[in-house]
């Protein structure tokens, strides 16, 4: 049953990421709208999409769904029929569905906005990495993407560093950009269950104690530094822990995505890395809580969920001193350059022989890890939905 929904506040979202469980922005749609459907007094929501995507995930109790039809001789995957969702029939099946307040929950609201428009943007990783601008298509779309924000009445964020770069880099006012930080589930948890805990080594071929990296491999991610400092520690400690490294790797290796297994040998640390595919997420939790530490030397994170993960897990996490992840990671967080093989390698040999420095980081980043939650996510983000629809009054 959902929650009872206020006085009259409805907002239309678009639900071009929805039940698309493997990207950031659909795991973003479907936390908030969860969250927001859960919330006493919170807005009437309805999911503006493509039918096909209708079914992708259950709705929850009480949040409608409009159908967004492509436009004609267009399929509905292509990129003109998503420019076309974004521009012109969002804005459009919003305001025919009585909507007070439009959100677009990632980087493409519409140029000319038939509504109060709330965007969140995540990141400015294709504007501000010219390794992410891959063709002229894609710089023209960002373009038109960063005009758009400056049209919508908020902008919405997931850190206080990527707030700070939005205003900068998209001149947008400071008082129009809100930093909304995003949360991990319940399951995200310490799992103390040995025999659990030894069964999932088992599957994955660890031994009992490990490293992990669990993350993209994309060019910001920097798996090249990691590998060169484990190296340099394992030349040091030659019995070092070995370092798991989680995800699905490149289909094909371009400079964007190297091939980390390639990356890891041409660094000499092949032997001490040991690479598991993508991981389930039930599975993820386990392995959080299994390690001696999460590595996570990325140059660029608009948020670094994973940082959050592993600390609500109560895994100590050294992590690059770069964009949000030191607020995200907090006093829980060992902070090292993004680039400094020598401090990445000192990290590394700390981490694994200082019982006590793991001890004082679990526990300061469990309690960090706890100001963090969806409900707090929704709540701020209700707010903005008010303040922009009485900015509208």
């Amino acid at each position: 049953m959902g929650a009872r929904r206020g006085p009259g506040l409805h907002v239309a979202l678009n639900a071009g990421f929805w039940g698309q469980e493997t990207v950031g922005s659909g795991q973003y749609l479907h936390h908030l709208v969860d969250a927001l459907a859960s919330l006493e007094g919170g807005p009437a929501l309805t999911l503006c999409g493509p039918q096909e995507l209708r079914a992708a995930r259950p709705l929850p109790a009480g949040v409608a769904w409009r159908d967004v039809p492509p436009p004609l001789g267009l399929a509905g995957g292509s990129n003109p029929a998503k420019v076309w969702l974004e521009q012109v029939a969002f804005p459009r099946a919003a305001l025919a569905a009585g909507a007070g307040v439009a959100h677009v929950p990632y980087f493409a609201s519409a140029l000319v906005p038939r509504l109060p428009t709330v965007v969140t943007v995540h990141d400015l990783i294709p504007l501000l990495l010219p390794a992410y601008r891959t063709s002229a298509r894609v710089r023209a779309y960002m373009r038109l993407v960063a005009r758009s924000a400056r049209a919508a009445r908020l902008v919405l964020t997931d850190a206080e560093a990527s707030r700070s770069e939005i205003v900068r880099h998209l001149g947008v006012a400071p008082g129009r950009v809100r930093a909304i930080p995003l949360a991990v589930t319940s399951a995200f948890r310490p799992l103390e269950d040995g025999q659990a805990l030894a069964a999932l080594r088992a599957r994955y071929g660890l031994p009992e104690r490990y490293f992990l990296y669990l993350g993209g491999f994309d060019q910001r991610k920097n798996l090249g530094t990691l590998f060169r400092a484990l190296a340099a520690a394992r030349a040091a400690d030659p019995l070092l822990p070995l370092l798991a490294v989680a995800g699905v790797l490149p289909g094909a290796q371009t400079p964007l995505t190297p091939d980390p297994r390639r990356l890891a040998d041409e660094a000499g640390a092949g032997g001490g890395v040991r690479f598991l595919g993508r991981v389930p997420e039930e599975d993820k939790p386990g392995l959080y809580s299994g390690a001696l530490a999460f590595l996570f030397p990325s140059r660029y994170e608009g948020f670094g969920l994973m940082a959050l993960e592993a600390l609500a897990c109560g895994t100590p996490v050294a992590c690059a001193d770069a964009t949000s992840l030191p607020e995200v990671a907090g006093p829980g967080g060992l902070l090292v350059g993004a680039d400094d093989v020598g401090a990445w390698r000192e990290a590394i040999l700390r981490l694994a022989g200082d019982g006590a420095l793991r001890e004082r980081l679990r526990g300061a980043g469990l309690a960090h890890a706890r100001r963090f939650s969806w409900e707090r996510t929704a709540r701020e983000t209700a707010a903005a939905y008010e303040e922009v629809a009485g900015e509208r009054a």
